[in-house]
């Protein structure tokens, strides 16, 4: 049975189901991470967005798809983590913009929110690359519209987008080096496929249930269980049984011992076989009684209690005291205690640290923390390069204050910028010499490497300590000493002016190594200023600096 038009509860669920998807594969993406540093979650702050905009919908019950599209929209923005949360925000946004007015579409428009989709996602980056999920939502939105052209089943064209997407996404490799060298697909375009399969299970499950006329079902599909912090449910069950040699008695009987089980429960049906999807606490015994009906093919069990755990209280980042009566507020994402207290002392009135070490904040995070602030111009400090589309974002949000960002890419550089902070400068002037403070200052990281990959022909195996120059990862060695010598030497040598060397101790970090790497870099160069501060950082033994 065709289904020529969806309406605003069709798009609610497709979202839902999309965000299931994903989540429950949320791990798989972030081991896609091309960067071997145990901090690369695209798959992580992609399913936050998801798991935004679900909370957000899964109590709505307009039918009016421009309502429910809008909801969409405005959560993922705010709801939006690290780069490829604010990519996909954006992406519902261009659904969105092609919604607004509807109250149901047909299979063309809905081709016309995939091309949509892809124009509002290019112009939110500002160098985009070929061989990302800008890529594959691209030509996402070409295989819609082109498709729109010879179908008016809405399932059609989604599987077409779907497949299409697999297809490109399987060619990233050969887009980016870095990709290949690592032997893995585009992260960001794997989760974008994950969401497309999960609102595709809905969308093809409900036109073979509406044939079948089994409304009950239907909302089964729909139920969000999945996306809330209280799991009922813990396992995501998917089989298939064969049932050549059955009758249709089972049918009803099976269905009413799902219901029993679980929920999100799909089962669709042909002739000869029946795919079943259910969240249940009790999948083994969901197995023997299918196989009362029939052998079992293709069965996947996922423990989605254990991939859940942590996933919303992770991004969550507590606020240090902000002071009061200041003429400009300044905000900074930090990671460790020692860190934390320099940036005030600078003078940052609000430092978002997540006390589980990550130093990924979300565009809500930003935009809380804008709007409560004490005067009406506020500077943000991202301190990672994966928060500074979500705080750009929140600025442009946040219309009714002056929100400047300046683009730091790690703690320090912000210390060099809060140098120059003045509150009698005026703001033009002080962005200037904050941004070219940041920018003077050269950054090099250690840490133990998270996986195999090969970076820049460099090949890294899991537990070796790599050293990362200015955002580059330059060497890799089996000692963490070594590892941060050979930078303090690569750092002097190319900056033969330097003059200040500070060492910041990880949490992992070692105070007799870090005073003897104080001891090496006073052997290339006696007439440095060299100290060690205690940043406290997670996931980097020393943070080094130079300037």
């Amino acid at each position: 049975m065709e289904l020529t038009y969806i309406d605003g509860q069709n798009l609610k669920r497709f979202m839902i189901n999309g965000a299931n998807r994903l989540w429950v594969n949320k791990d798989k993406v972030d081991a896609m991470n091309v960067f071997p540093v145990p901090d690369g979650d695209t798959g992580t702050n992609m399913s936050a967005t998801m798991t935004a905009v679900a909370n957000a919908i899964k109590d709505v019950d307009s039918t009016n798809i421009s309502e429910v599209a809008k909801i969409v929209s405005n959560s993922a923005l705010r709801g939006a983590r690290g780069n490829s949360g604010v990519i996909l925000s954006q992406i519902l946004r261009g659904f969105y913009k092609e919604l607004n007015g509807k109250e149901s579409i047909n299979a063309q428009e809905l081709a016309r929110c995939f091309s949509a989709a892809a124009d509002i996602a290019y112009k939110a980056v500002m160098k985009p690359k070929e061989g990302t999920m800008l890529t594959v939502i691209r030509e996402m939105g070409a295989k819609a519209v082109e498709t729109g052209y010879t179908t008016d089943d809405v399932p059609t064209l989604v599987k077409a987008v779907l497949d299409h997407g697999r297809e490109i996404l399987a060619k990233t490799p050969d887009m980016l080096p870095q990709l290949k060298n690592a032997g893995v697909v585009d992260s960001g375009g794997q989760g974008l496929v994950y969401i497309i399969e999960g609102g595709y299970e809905y969308i093809g499950s409900i036109a073979e249930i509406a044939a079948n006329d089994t409304a009950d079902t239907v909302k089964s599909i729909t139920s969000p269980a999945s996306v809330d912090a209280d799991i009922k449910f813990g396992y995501c069950t998917e089989f298939f049984v064969n049932i050549q040699n059955n009758g249709s008695d089972f049918e009803e009987d099976f269905r009413k011992y799902l219901d029993s089980m679980g929920d999100s429960i799909v089962m669709v049906q042909d002739e000869d076989i029946i795919k079943v999807h259910i969240h249940t606490n009790h999948p083994g015994e969901v197995l023997e009684k299918a196989l009362e009906i029939g052998p079992l093919e293709n069965m996947k069990i996922e423990n989605m209690r254990f991939q859940h755990t942590g996933l919303i209280k992770e991004a969550e980042p507590k606020e240090y005291e902000r002071p009061e009566n200041k003429k400009l507020s300044v905000i900074a994402v930090s990671n460790g205690e020692g860190f934390g207290s320099m940036l005030l002392r600078l003078g940052v009135d609000t430092v978002l640290a997540n006390e589980n070490g990550s130093m990924r904040c979300g565009t809500d995070h930003f935009i809380n923390t804008i709007e409560t602030a004490q005067s009406n111009t506020v500077i943000i400090f991202p301190n990672d390069k994966d928060n500074i589309m979500a705080a750009k974002q929140a600025a442009e949000i946040c219309k009714g204050k002056n929100v400047v960002v300046i683009d730091t890419k790690s703690v320090p550089e912000c210390l060099e910028a809060m140098v120059m902070f003045n509150e009698d400068t005026d703001i033009a002037s002080l962005e200037k010499d904050m941004k070219e403070a940041a920018e003077a200052v050269d950054v090099a990281k250690v840490t133990k490497a998270a996986k195999d990959t090969v970076v820049d022909n460099i090949e890294i195996k899991e537990g070796d300590y790599i050293g990362i120059l200015n955002d580059k990862i330059i060497l890799k060695t089996d000692n963490c000493r070594k590892a941060s010598d050979m930078l303090v030497e690569k750092m002097l040598c190319s900056n033969e002016d330097a003059c200040v060397l500070s060492i910041y101790k990880g949490s992992e970090g070692d105070e007799k190594e870090a005073e003897d790497i104080e001891n090496h870099a006073l052997e290339l160069n006696d007439e440095l200023d060299v100290c060690v501060e205690q940043g406290g950082q997670s996931t980097y033994n020393y943070i080094i600096t130079v300037s």
